[in-house]
């Protein structure tokens, strides 16, 4: 049970690779209340065949006719649609609104070698923009210089009003170590805000398919599991155990990358003790103040869902506003 990647940019390259051709549509802009978000993708196979949604199911039909054009002409172009308050009402929307569609070619257009190198960008879990200037149709995939857009998932076009970036984030991560009853509420609201999480818990107890139904559950301390794992800034880590056999493995790891929250459970007192064994661990002031703790956002939590509520609201803040 996973929140898969959106693999729309990886589709179009295998179709293109496979020889019946693909295209790359793209929302660049919205006005009003728009099906879709900036940054959503529609990949379209010469064939016919479709993945993803810049619409809802308003105006991909037209869009696909536009491909089919693109694909014969090998130009990209910009298409329009103003959403009607009845198309609106059909999937699901208050009123109608408008958006702007980049349609791209794979090969005339966006070029087999670039869509390959963000593909991969992807794949490696490394934050890249896809650039595109829609005047001189120069394009190019960009790792740094963006870091605004990154921080917010905020794809648009810059201020000239020609030169659009796609922001390509890897997928959220949240690591939750302890199998406790936060855990168990705190799990389901990661899924629903975007996260994929693991859990991460050697008491074979607490870290049951039962308590945790369809979950990646690791039966192990953290530092067997975390090395491989790959933390990485769109990761989150939370300790939840109150045991610093396990807590403070994960603690430590998350100190030595560059995920962007560590969040440990505890009084005031605990955390005190908690630093005390990081400081003769060797850990810097710098490094220990990344700690969230007491962990989540003072909301006067008592259950163990309203402290997963507050942990969940207190990762998103340092995620969108760093």
């Amino acid at each position: 049970m996973t929140n898969r990647f959106d693999d729309i940019p990886e589709t179009a390259l295998s179709w293109h690779r496979a020889g019946s051709g693909a295209v790359l549509a793209t929302v660049v802009q919205t006005w009003g209340s728009a099906p879709r978000p900036v940054g959503s993708q529609l990949a379209i196979s010469g064939d016919g065949e479709i993945a993803g949604s810049v619409s809802g199911g308003c105006v991909e039909g037209a869009v696909v006719l536009e491909a089919q054009e693109a694909l014969a002409d090998g130009k990209s172009r910009i298409l329009e649609f103003g959403v009607s308050d009845d198309s609106a009402f059909a999937v699901g929307l208050a009123c109608g609104g408008t958006i702007r569609i980049l349609v791209e070619p794979v090969g005339a257009g966006l070029s087999e070698l670039l869509l390959a190198e963000l593909v991969l960008a992807r794949a490696e879990r490394v934050p890249v923009a896809y650039v595109v200037n829609t005047e001189s149709w120069v394009r190019a995939v960009a790792r740094d210089g963006h870091d605004d857009r990154f921080r917010g998932d905020r794809s648009g076009f810059e201020e000239d009003g020609v030169t659009f970036v796609a922001i390509h984030n890897p997928p959220l991560r949240m690591v939750v170590v302890g199998a406790v009853h936060i855990a168990q509420a705190l799990i389901p609201m990661a899924r629903m805000t975007g996260f994929d999480p693991l859990l991460i818990d050697p008491r074979g107890a607490f870290a049951t398919e039962e308590r945790f139904p369809g979950e990646d559950i690791r039966e192990d301390y953290p530092d067997d599991i975390l090395p491989g794992f790959g933390l990485d800034a769109r990761t989150a880590v939370v300790t939840l155990s109150h045991d610093p056999k396990i807590d403070d493995p994960g603690i430590e790891a998350a100190l030595v990358s560059n995920v962007f929250y560590v969040g440990c459970l505890g009084s005031t007192r605990t955390h005190a003790k908690r630093v005390e064994r990081l400081v003769d661990r060797g850990f810097s002031p710098d490094q220990i103040a990344r700690i969230h703790a007491p962990i989540g956002l003072d909301i006067g939590s008592k259950s163990p869902a309203e402290i997963a509520v507050s942990v969940m609201a207190q990762i998103i803040e340092r995620l969108r506003r760093g």
